[in-house]
């Protein structure tokens, strides 16, 4: 319950309005784009919030039921995508996947291996190196919770006619490189 001194939430459509976000236009030039268009726009940022509310909601249940944390789930995940491809994956080449230290990945393998997720072998071409597969159950696991909600991505793009899918594609794209903060000091480590 609210008090009623409380100021109203903004709707979920407003919360991505650049009008709401941007009165003053500091960050946002609207200059040659009429009310509609300015809508259009809104409309598009909503849609991409609530696929990100979506992903999101989707990650937390997937790490709630396997009972791992998001690092847990992105190596699982590069493990089988390895293992489907016929790659033989090493604790290396997880490292550089996740971008995360090789003393952080042996301790994120440790941990895997304690739980029954990964089993470490020897790698068939080099004695030197380990090799490392999900188990045939967190493969099954997997699969079947959070690997089916992603396949869904799939059927929605296959709604879309070619020309749709080069759009949209295009868009992400071009979104992902606006939004990329690896040129930006702040966002620097350490900074």
């Amino acid at each position: 319950m609210t008090s009623p001194n409380a100021e109203p939430h903004p709707t979920a459509d407003g919360i991505y309005d650049v009008e709401s976000n941007d009165p003053d236009g500091r960050l946002v030039d609207r200059a040659g784009l009429d009310p509609a268009a300015l809508g259009e726009i809104g409309a598009v940022m909503s849609a991409l919030g609530a696929l990100r509310e979506s992903e999101d909601r989707l990650s937390e249940a997937s790490l709630a039921y396997m009972k791992l944390g998001r690092t847990d789930m992105r190596a699982l995940h590069f493990l089988i995508v390895a293992e489907n491809e016929g790659r033989v994956a090493t604790p290396g080449a997880i490292a550089a996947h996740l971008r995360i230290t090789t003393p952080s990945t042996t301790k994120l393998l440790d941990r895997l291996e304690r739980g029954g997720h990964v089993v470490r072998a020897i790698h068939p071409s080099d004695r030197r190196a380990f090799a490392i597969t999900v188990t045939p159950e967190t493969r099954e696991a997997a699969y079947r919770t959070v690997g089916v909600q992603q396949a869904k991505r799939f059927h929605a793009a296959a709604r879309l006619s070619s020309e749709e899918r080069e759009v949209v594609t295009r868009f992400l794209r071009d979104m992902a490189a606006e939004i990329d903060v690896s040129g930006e000091d702040w966002a620097q480590p350490g900074h």
